[in-house]
C-alpha cells in the first residue's frame, strides 16, 4: 500500500462532519445498542457465580433472551440515553479530528496522505474522542447496563434512573474524576479501533473504486466495506475492552491509583476466571461493532454527499468527481 495509492486531503467544513457524523452515530446507536448491552453483561459475568447458577446462559443469544425474560425488552436499551447524548459530539470529533490529523500528515506539495498517515490519523482521532466524550459516556452507560432490574415493574426502582441521573449520582457519591475511570484503556481501545477501522476502510474503498472504475461507490458497498473494516478493531483489542469494562463498572476505592486498579482487575480475571475470560463478550462485540461501523460509514457517506451537493448548488459550483468521505 504505497503512498502514491493513498488518500488525498480535501477541505470539508466542520459543520458537514458534525451533521453527517451525528446522523450516522444516531442511526448506529438505535440499531445496535441491544448487542452492546448483551456484550457488557457477558463481560461482567463472574465465572464462579455462573458455575453456581447452572441455568445461566453462556451464548450471546441466551444472555439476550434472559435479559428480555427477566427485565423486559426495554432493558436491552439501558444506557442508550448516555450513548445518544454523546453520539453527535463523538462522531463530530472523530471525523473532524481524523481529517485534521490527516491534513497535518499529508505531503505539503501533493496533498497525498500515505497509508501510515491514515493509520496515525486514526490513532489520534481515537485518543481525541476517548478523552473528550467516550470515557464519561462509557462509565455512565456501563453503570446503567450493569443494573439488573425489571423495566416493566414500577416497584423495582434502580439506583440510576437515566443517564443524567446516573452521571449526577456518580459525581455526587464518587467525585467527578470517576467519570474518567479507565480513560487510558479507553483511549488505547479507541485509538486501535479507529486506526484499524479507518485504514482498512480507506484501502478497501480505494481498491473497490479502482476495480470498478468508479469515482464513488454505491451505498450498499459502503455498508459492506464498513462492516468488514469494523470487525478488525475488536479482534485486535478484546482484552483491553474487557479490563476497561470491569474497571468502569466498579465503584471507586479511596486512595487506589489507576495502575493499581488495572493490575488488580487483570490479575483477578486471569487467576479466578482464566485467560479466556479476557475474550468474553467478543462475539456480541463484533456483532455490535461491525454492523455499527457499517451503518456509520454508509450513513455518513450518504449524508455527507447530500450536504456536498446542497453546498455546491447553493454556491453554483461543480463538485469534483473524486471526493473523500
Amino acid at each position: 500500500m504505497a503512498a502514491t495509492k493513498s488518500q488525498t486531503t480535501t477541505k470539508t467544513g466542520l459543520s458537514t462532519h458534525l451533521l453527517a457524523g451525528g446522523a450516522a452515530g444516531l442511526a448506529e446507536a438505535m440499531c445496535c445498542h441491544p448487542l452492546d448491552t448483551i456484550k457488557v453483561r457477558m463481560q461482567l459475568k463472574n465465572s464462579r457465580r455462573a458455575a453456581i447458577d447452572a441455568s445461566a446462559p453462556k451464548s450471546f443469544l441466551g444472555v439476550g433472551q434472559r435479559i428480555v425474560q427477566r427485565e423486559g425488552v426495554r432493558a436491552l436499551y439501558k444506557g442508550l440515553g448516555a450513548v445518544v447524548s454523546g453520539i453527535v459530539p463523538k462522531m463530530a470529533i472523530r471525523f473532524s479530528s481524523f481529517e485534521y490529523y490527516k491534513t497535518l500528515l499529508a505531503n505539503k506539495e501533493t496533498g497525498v496522505v500515505p497509508t501510515s498517515g491514515v493509520f496515525l490519523a486514526g490513532l489520534g482521532a481515537g485518543v481525541t474522542e476517548a478523552v473528550a466524550v467516550v470515557t464519561p459516556m462509557d462509565v455512565v452507560k456501563i453503570r446503567l447496563q450493569a443494573q439488573r432490574h425489571s423495566t416493566v415493574d414500577p416497584m423495582d426502582v434502580p439506583k440510576y434512573r437515566n443517564a443524567l441521573h446516573a452521571a449526577f449520582t456518580i459525581v455526587k457519591e464518587e467525585g467527578p474524576m470517576t467519570l474518567y475511570k479507565g480513560v487510558a484503556l479507553t483511549a488505547l481501545r479507541q485509538a486501535t479501533n479507529q486506526a484499524v477501522n479507518f485504514t482498512f476502510y480507506q484501502e478497501f474503498k480505494r481498491i473497490a473504486r479502482q476495480m470498478q472504475g468508479l469515482d464513488e461507490l454505491p451505498s450498499y458497498q459502503h455498508l459492506i466495506l464498513g462492516g468488514v473494516s469494523g470487525a478488525m478493531g475488536p479482534l485486535s483489542n478484546a482484552p483491553i475492552d474487557t479490563i476497561k469494562t470491569r474497571i468502569q463498572k466498579a465503584t471507586t476505592v479511596a486512595g487506589e491509583s489507576g495502575w493499581t486498579r488495572f493490575v488488580t482487575v487483570t490479575r483477578d480475571i486471569a487467576q479466578k476466571e482464566g485467560y479466556k475470560a479476557f475474550y468474553r463478550g467478543l462475539t456480541p462485540r463484533i456483532l455490535r461493532v461491525a454492523p455499527g461501523q457499517a451503518i456509520t460509514f454508509m450513513v455518513y457517506e450518504k449524508v455527507k454527499a447530500w450536504i456536498d451537493i446542497w453546498n455546491a448548488r447553493s454556491q453554483h459550483i461543480r463538485l469534483p468527481s473524486e471526493k473523500y468521505a
